[in-house]
């Protein structure tokens, strides 16, 4: 198991996210960290309770070959990822450019828009469909049921490369959700 070192990680990235697409540090080793499919993060087999903490490992996490990396400029360690890294807790409907859409917010803070900055799908994990949006690297992040169930107040019918049906249109870009049969 590995410590990650931090001292290369300065505190100041709460303001924005650190270059991790520009280090190359050499891998160190397993860390005993666990994010689990509902989004708690576990490390050594306790439940970090710091939502800090949470959130300033999450700006460091780095996706490449299928697994998850903690990264700073001097070290890479590798953590365990049960489904998605990262869980949407928070939604609302904003004005863009592309006109109305739809704001998420994870639970570690990152803030994106969907048909913008990520895109919407739906996927099985351990047979249950669950709704999941892109994120940062090629990561996901599950959306939250209450989250989900919100959003689905605002169905429509829409037209995509996979069908038509009932769906959400965000940005000017259309999810089916609900393929007519």
């Amino acid at each position: 198991m590995s410590n990650i070192e931090l001292k290369g990680f300065s505190a100041a990235s709460s303001a924005g996210l650190p270059p991790v697409h520009t280090w190359s540090p050499p891998f160190c080793g397993d860390m005993d960290m666990v994010i689990k499919a509902n989004g708690e993060w576990f490390h050594e087999g306790s439940k970090i309770k710091r939502p800090a903490m949470v959130t300033m490992f999450s700006r460091i996490l780095w996706f490449e070959a299928g697994e998850y990396f903690l990264v700073t400029p001097v070290e890479k360690v590798r953590i365990q990822v049960e489904d998605a890294p990262f869980l949407v807790t928070g939604w609302q409907w904003i004005a863009t450019e592309q006109g109305r859409a739809i704001e998420l917010v994870t639970q570690t803070e990152d803030v994106v828009v969907l048909g913008v900055d990520c895109d919407f799908w739906m996927a099985s994990y351990q047979q249950e469909e669950r709704p999941y949006v892109s994120m940062r690297y090629g990561m996901s992040a599950l959306v939250g049921r209450n989250v989900f169930y919100g959003i689905a107040e605002s169905l429509e019918q829409v037209v995509t490369s996979e069908g038509v049906g009932m769906g959400i249109i965000s940005a000017g870009k259309s999810y089916l959700l609900i393929k007519d049969e």
